[in-house]
């Protein structure tokens, strides 16, 4: 019997995913929730320039010159949901991220001390700064969680037939 209600790792995934759709990138947009342990949102954040300025002083340009492209500019989602957290105590807590975190990011988690990860693509598995995310989170204690999610199409389906009984 399939589920008329969202589990809590669906429904904090669709809010990560809904707030990925904040972002200006025309190539990636990725969204994170950081979640205590009562299942309380503390932190949202999106892939975007920093807060607060001009953006069109930085391009969305993923080639070229490093200086003249997207990455020395970008604040990662998961960044930004530590820094715009509502606590400075995520000890314990999970985040949700669309896209595996970079090690920079993976760094950050794991000085906040949230215990788990949980994400819905490792499309740079490949690449090194995965593979040292990886590392991070395993000499860390960082628990990972790869989240296979009902197809979307099939949770509205689930939540339109409900609104139609």
């Amino acid at each position: 019997m399939k589920s008329h209600y969202l589990s809590w790792d669906e429904y904090f995934m669709g809010i990560a995913l809904f707030t990925s759709l904040r972002s200006k990138d025309p190539s990636s947009k990725v969204g994170a929730v950081i979640v205590n342990q009562k299942n309380r949102i503390i932190g949202t954040g999106y892939n975007g320039f920093i807060a607060g300025v001009e953006e069109s002083h930085f391009s969305w340009n993923r080639d070229g010159e490093w200086l003249h492209t997207k990455y020395p500019y970008v604040v990662h989602a998961e960044a930004n949901a530590i820094l715009n957290s509502t606590s400075s105590n995520m000890e314990g807590c999970r985040i949700y991220t669309t896209l595996y975190p970079c090690n920079e990011c993976a760094k950050k988690i794991a000085q906040k001390e949230i215990t788990e990860v949980i994400y819905l693509s490792e499309k740079h598995r490949e690449q090194e700064f995965h593979v040292a995310s990886v590392k991070i989170f395993e000499v860390s204690g960082v628990r990972t969680r790869h989240l296979h999610m009902r197809p979307l199409d099939e949770i509205i389906r689930s939540f339109s037939d409900f609104l139609n009984q």
